[in-house]
């Protein structure tokens, strides 16, 4: 029978050794609330902490990386992908209070190559333990036929907890709370159609050099996505009751996902000039002949984090956030004075929350 489904494309003794060239790193991810090792059926986790909270609750999340992984197989770079997925699932966690717990994660291939399976699985399992999350268990699938023998997508979930009362979100958002926008790395794992389009419309490939990029085209492109939950989490546990709400700007752009943590009622005017977008977006955005306003629904332009915290605790969250390597502003202020919202965005993905525009230009 196995001679008859490697026949048919599948090869489960490289599935065996893919996960053999993995084991280390996964297992670097397991403190002692991990139970058992690679290769189970389900992977465990001891929730028994959760017996001290009064109401634990329990957040989840689940996304991939969107066409990121294209440019990743074009120049045969795997290594820095995996922090990609754990940026764009655990810092959906941490945006509600939640300590990240434990993470799964989902690779579908056309072809196991093991060494490439294990490139991406190990940059999965350094962002896990770089945010204090367990990597538990994962799941390879060959699908010849469906998939190119180069081609993969990868996707992931995670598990955290936060005790009910310091559940983050709009209802502790209040009028003259401060937006602080945090430094993102780069493009993180977001608006990568429209990059690949730009950079097909200028003749450019992903192997080729670019000055105006400042470097071969698919590795500066591939600059990982920043991981903003350690440091979120230490902020949160050092300045308790500080932090009102998190944004993770992924989708969607920058004014739709603020919008998102503010309440009816709410508004905020973020500051353009307060920072400036890294040169990539610039570049990308001339090469396409677009404006930077033209992509705020699409790119972070440089800002991957947004923090709404109380007045009076805006600097010592700044100075604890540059302290930890994660460049901090000021952005804005909340307000729910009555006034026009006409040119304001309000909601997004199905949230019914406050209005956000951007004002200014960007600083240079």
């Amino acid at each position: 029978m196995s001679d008859s489904y490697a026949a048919a494309g599948v090869d489960t003794a490289a599935g065996d050794l893919a996960v053999e060239l993995m084991k280390a790193a996964v297992a670097r991810t397991h403190g002692p609330n991990v139970l058992g090792g690679v290769g189970g059926f389900a992977g465990l986790f001891d929730v028994s902490f959760l017996t001290s909270y009064k109401r634990p609750l329990l957040a989840t999340s689940t996304d991939g990386v969107g066409t990121k992984v294209a440019i990743a197989q074009a120049i045969d770079k795997h290594d820095t992908i995996g922090q990609d997925l754990v940026g764009m699932v655990v810092d959906d966690i941490i945006v509600v209070g939640a300590k990240p717990m434990f993470m799964t994660d989902y690779i579908a291939c056309g072809k196991v190559v093991p060494e490439r399976i294990a490139a991406i699985v190990e940059g999965v399992a350094r962002a896990c333990a770089e945010t204090g999350t367990a990597l538990v268990g994962g799941e390879t699938a060959e699908h010849p036929g469906l998939l190119g023998i180069d081609d993969y997508d990868i996707a992931g979930a995670a598990v955290g907890a936060v005790e009910a009362d310091a559940l983050l979100g709009p209802e502790r958002v209040q009028h003259g709370d401060v937006v602080i926008g945090m430094e993102s790395s780069g493009l993180h794992s977001n608006g990568y159609s429209l990059v690949r389009h730009i950079l097909a419309s200028a003749d450019l490939g992903f192997t080729d050099h670019s000055a105006d990029l400042g470097g071969i085209v698919g590795e500066v492109l591939l600059e990982p996505t920043r991981l903003y939950t350690g440091p979120l989490a230490r902020l949160l546990d050092a300045q308790p009751g500080a932090v009102h709400a998190l944004s993770h700007v992924t989708g969607g752009g920058i004014a739709a996902n603020l919008a998102r943590v503010l309440p009816q009622g709410a508004w905020v005017e973020v500051d353009r000039s307060s920072w400036s977008p890294q040169p990539v977006f610039r570049t990308l955005a001339e090469l396409g002949g677009l404006s930077l306003g033209d992509t705020e629904g699409t790119w972070n332009l440089g800002v991957g984090m947004f923090a709404v915290v109380k007045a009076d605790a805006a600097a010592s969250v700044i100075e604890f956030m540059n302290a930890e390597g994660v460049p901090s502003w000021v952005a804005g202020e909340v307000s729910t004075a009555a006034r026009e919202l006409e040119g304001f965005e309000q909601g997004a993905k199905g949230v019914d929350g406050g209005a956000v525009r951007l004002v200014g230009a960007f600083a240079g």
